[in-house]
């Protein structure tokens, strides 16, 4: 069992925060779906780029394939 004060996650990862933090604790997968699976295809979305201007991900990528990140958390 994790120590709740630790400043390392159990991947041995050091965190800005203790893992008792209720935003460091990991929710119930069914209460929240992490999203479509690998290879699913997903839903129509646009989003602002560097410069502020719209693009919509399924018009402007045409049909090349693409890799989409999202990161739970990041530390700046």
């Amino acid at each position: 069992m994790l120590d709740p004060d630790a400043t390392t996650d159990d991947l041995g990862i050091d965190i800005p925060i203790p893992v008792s933090y209720p935003a460091r604790r990991y929710p119930a997968s069914h209460d929240f779906p992490s999203g479509p699976g690998i290879g699913e295809r997903l839903p129509e979305f646009s989003l602002p780029n560097q410069h502020g201007e719209l693009v919509d991900f399924h018009a402007d990528r045409g049909e090349s394939k693409s890799v989409v990140v999202f990161y739970r958390s990041a530390v700046w």
